[in-house]
């Protein structure tokens, strides 16, 4: 469930990958497949918080 969509990464908040996944499926929902400037914008932070969230391979010894 989405619970707001911000449009801001805060480092205060601390969400799962799959959370910011879904605010991202829900922006290309809302934008109908192309986005704005601002919507590129908003776009880009949620994929850096996504990446920062998701769990990282473990790396061989």
């Amino acid at each position: 469930m989405l619970h707001g969509m911000s449009t801001s990464v805060e480092a205060a908040t601390e969400r799962s990958a799959a959370e910011v996944n879904e605010e991202i499926r829900a922006l290309w929902r809302r934008s109908g497949g192309t986005l704005s400037t601002e919507q590129r914008e908003v776009y880009q932070r949620l994929v850096l918080e996504w990446a920062a969230a998701a769990p990282q391979p473990a790396q061989a010894a």
